[in-house]
């Protein structure tokens, strides 16, 4: 008996479908009123993503509304830094906060304990992996080096990143150095959800856009190169998705064969015949509806996703929004993307 066809899988391997597969980045969130039940009894943010049975839940949660493509791990990108040792919480309202890295500080993150630490989210994965129809993918993801940076020495997420990039200018030594510890804590990382089920997996390197030429290749291009190598170095062939937010113009290229990614996430405000101009015509992109486009519906938000979908035609292509999909988004809106996409118009 033949195995079952994973449409995005397929795609990601480089196959044009008929029609594009579809996923919707932050699919399992605030938007849906069982997410936030589900929330409201774990308790606080990290403790849901800990929690292997309730991370599950909301894992199925958008598939058993919407005839999605994919699942992807509920979990969040400031994992890595919580299981190095910098505890992270987030704040209602406010994001992510964490005790600012500095130079010092490096000798107390305790790598060792990233395996013990993120077990749960592994757990999740194989929960996942046993309830998903085997046409569905599942994907698991991290944050990119970089972005997880910007957080763990800026203590919270900002406009322009300035407490990250001052770190890397004063202190490069201590940069590389962390670097390092993230490169093999994420590589390792993304190993483990690939052994525990992942199909494929996307690196998410969400605070490009603020950096220069030599820093973008310093600070994005090769780290994410050594995450990539490293995991197919463990898993031959891993399907890999990076989503390099706010990378326009010639950087996709760069980004593209400088880290020998597998699929190119595009964000909303890259046009797309520039996209199919400067991207080798046989790379599958993943992309790329602006989400207020989607939380606003009708009329605009269906032709905009009719011309993504017809841009796109002749590449292997994921249909998908450019960035997360916002908490007022009405259900309905994503029941019309998801028919249209599905009708290959």
């Amino acid at each position: 008996m033949s195995a079952v066809t994973k449409p995005l899988l397929a795609t990601i391997g480089g196959e044009r479908q008929e029609r594009p597969p579809v996923w919707i980045m932050r699919q399992a969130g605030r938007y849906l009123p069982e997410y936030r039940a589900v929330r409201e009894k774990a308790g606080s943010f990290l403790e849901l993503c800990y929690t292997p049975a309730l991370a599950a839940e909301v894992t199925l949660q958008p598939l058993r509304r919407f005839d999605l493509d994919a699942a992807i791990l509920f979990s969040d990108i400031l994992v890595i830094p919580d299981a190095l040792g910098q505890r992270v919480r987030f704040e209602q309202g406010e994001g992510p906060r964490l005790e600012p890295m500095t130079p010092e500080g490096l000798g107390k993150l305790r790598p060792e304990a990233l395996g013990s630490h993120l077990a749960p989210v592994l757990e999740t994965l194989e929960r996942v992996k046993a309830d998903l129809a085997p046409d569905k993918t599942l994907l698991g993801f991290c944050g990119s080096p970089w972005t997880v940076a910007t957080y763990m020495i800026g203590g919270q997420g900002s406009s322009d990143q300035a407490a990250a990039r001052l770190f890397a200018l004063r202190h490069p030594e201590a940069m590389a150095r962390l670097f390092d510890i993230l490169v093999e804590a994420s590589a390792a990382y993304l190993v483990a959800q690939f052994r525990a089920g992942a199909d494929a997996v996307q690196l998410f390197e969400s605070w490009a856009a603020n950096l220069d030429d030599a820093q973008f290749a310093a600070y994005v291009v090769a780290p994410n190169r050594r995450i990539v190598e490293r995991v197919r170095g463990e898993i031959p062939g891993a399907p890999i998705i990076g989503f390099p937010r706010g990378v326009s113009g010639s950087r996709l290229a760069a980004y593209v064969e400088g880290t020998g990614v597998d699929v190119l996430g595009l964000d909303y405000a890259v046009p797309v015949r520039e996209a199919q101009q400067s991207l080798p015509p046989q790379l599958p992109v993943q992309g790329n509806l602006d989400p207020l486009r989607l939380a606003a519906g009708g009329a605009q938000m269906e032709a905009q996703a009719e011309a993504i979908i017809d841009a796109f035609r002749t590449r292997p292509h994921i249909f998908n929004l450019g960035h997360g999909i916002v908490p007022e988004t009405p259900i309905g809106h994503v029941e019309r993307l998801v028919e249209i996409v599905k009708q290959g118009r």
